[in-house]
């Protein structure tokens, strides 16, 4: 075996074990449903840890940092956003096996990666991806509607405490509205827990609510203030869209463009409408 080999060969190895210590202490931390997935993808990534062994004669040890890494995002966002995130680097790592293919048994390991553990992921159950529709309503409500009103106070105030108040009047209120309109819809279709619909769509609203009103608390310029509040709400765009397309292995770019542009549309149309109310009224 050349120099080169050997090292991708080491390489192959260790993201192996130290997918199977991943999916090990994953295992020991979820339900009976998930774990019983997860110990039948560290199997599989043990066999193909044994592989290599037999190819390299060496013993190696797992990426520990990397595992715990994984682990926190797992607990932090959800098992399926960070397997899928995992899984989404370990892509490369199959091309380097492709350069590998010199080495005998190598095509059964590429089929194993491509075949096995993306039907496995595709079984994996999580409550965040289950109530994904009801943090949406909530996300996608607050930014178009807040960012709006936001927009139209800002011209029609012109007082970043004032803005900030009139803020927190509106979005509490739609909060609770939007919570009820979850648990009703939630209700109707009899598919979800009507109560965990309307709480994840409340505080996903109320949590908007919050972002977007800091730099009316912040700033005194109330535009400096807007422009901040504007640059958050499409930051906050981006990470969902980026959670939701990981986890549910979707495409981001479209995503993302389309929300931000709804956002920042309605938040232009506002800020229009602010102005002609400001000069209707004189204020």
């Amino acid at each position: 075996m050349t120099e080169d080999l050997q090292k991708a060969a080491l390489r192959a190895q260790q993201t192996e074990i130290t997918e199977w210590a991943l999916y090990t202490e994953l295992s020991k931390k979820m339900p009976e449903s998930n774990a019983k997935v997860l110990r039948k993808i560290a199997d599989e990534e043990q066999k193909h840890y044994e592989f290599w062994k037999k190819i390299t004669k060496k013993e190696i040890k797992p990426q520990r940092m990397l595992v715990l890494w994984y682990l926190l995002l797992a607990r932090v966002l959800g098992i399926i956003f960070a397997i899928r995130l995992r899984e989404s680097g370990e892509r490369g790592a199959q091309k380097k096996y492709r350069g590998l293919m010199e080495v005998k048994g190598i095509e059964k390991l590429i089929v194993d990666e491509e075949r096995h553990e993306q039907a496995l992921i595709a079984i994996l159950k999580d409550e965040r991806l289950d109530y994904a529709g009801s943090i949406v309503l909530g996300l996608n409500d607050a930014l178009v509607e807040l960012t709006g009103a936001l927009a139209g106070f800002t011209l029609a105030l012109r007082d970043p405490r004032i803005v900030a108040m009139a803020g927190m009047i509106t979005g509490f209120a739609a909060a609770l509205s939007m919570a009820a309109s979850g648990y009703f819809q939630s209700k109707e279709d009899g598919t979800k827990n009507p109560i965990k619909s309307a709480v994840y769509t409340g505080v996903a609203y109320i949590i908007v609510v919050i972002l977007l009103i800091v730099p009316y608390l912040v700033f005194t310029n109330v535009y400096a203030a807007l422009g901040i509040t504007l640059s958050i709400a499409v930051l906050i765009i981006a990470g969902y869209t980026m959670y939701i397309s990981v986890a549910r292995n979707l495409s981001f770019g479209r995503r993302f463009l389309e929300m931000a542009a709804i956002s920042l549309t309605v938040a232009a149309v506002s800020f229009c409408f602010g102005l002609v109310l400001n000069h209707f009224f004189g204020i």
